[in-house]
């Protein structure tokens, strides 16, 4: 049951990247290390790091000098588009640019990558249950979020066209409640792209 498990996150792992630049360090392991501290400080999830390092048997037990493989994963090209062309489009209103939040963005792309892998358009997720349940799960705390999502647009000027044409999308973009946003882009075996933008207030 377990191989089947990570068998099955290996495959969405590297569905879910197929979009984004995906590359690997090494990393040795130093005296104080645990793994949430090096996925934090190279801006990845633990559950990437765990899966690309198969010869870890318990995750809590990492000793110095160990090689671990690092997954590295940075905002696609057409990710950081959308947010530009969100932070344009609140400017002709005033609002304060929204802040690229690393972890909201894994967020984003895990949503997209779920409804491209299991052919759904949905806020509420099969897997992942509300956003707002799937942000927390992924460990966000926030007083206020939003999620705009969407499907067929080939482009970021498209899907950004079509969410500021519908007013409950629009909100979202030009909302003053949040202040960090998350974006990801995943597409199914067909080249659909499937878009999800996140939007939150941190609790600090």
């Amino acid at each position: 049951m377990k191989k089947r498990a990570l068998l099955i996150f290996v495959l969405i792992f590297t569905l879910l990247f197929s979009s984004s630049v995906f590359a690997q360090t090494t990393y040795t392991v130093q005296k104080g290390d645990t793994i949430w501290k090096i996925a934090s400080r190279n801006q990845v999830g633990m559950s990437e790091i765990i899966a690309a390092n198969p010869q870890i048997k318990n995750p809590n037990l990492i000793y110095p000098g160990q090689k671990l493989t690092i997954p590295t994963v940075t905002t696609s090209a057409q990710e950081e588009e959308v947010v530009r062309l969100v932070n344009q489009e609140r400017a002709k209103k005033g609002l304060p640019a929204l802040k690229i939040n690393w972890q909201l963005s894994r967020v984003a792309r895990y949503k997209s990558a779920d409804m491209a892998n299991k052919g759904y358009f949905s806020h509420n997720s099969p897997t992942y249950g509300t956003p707002f349940q799937m942000m927390e799960n992924f460990g966000l705390r926030f007083s206020a979020a939003g999620e705009n999502i969407a499907y067929g647009q080939k482009t970021p000027a498209e899907v950004m066209r079509d969410w500021m044409n519908s007013p409950g999308h629009r909100s979202n973009i030009l909302s003053g409640a949040y202040t960090e946003i998350g974006v990801g882009l995943a597409k199914n075996k067909n080249g659909v792209c499937y878009w999800t933008q996140q939007f939150i207030k941190p609790i600090s």
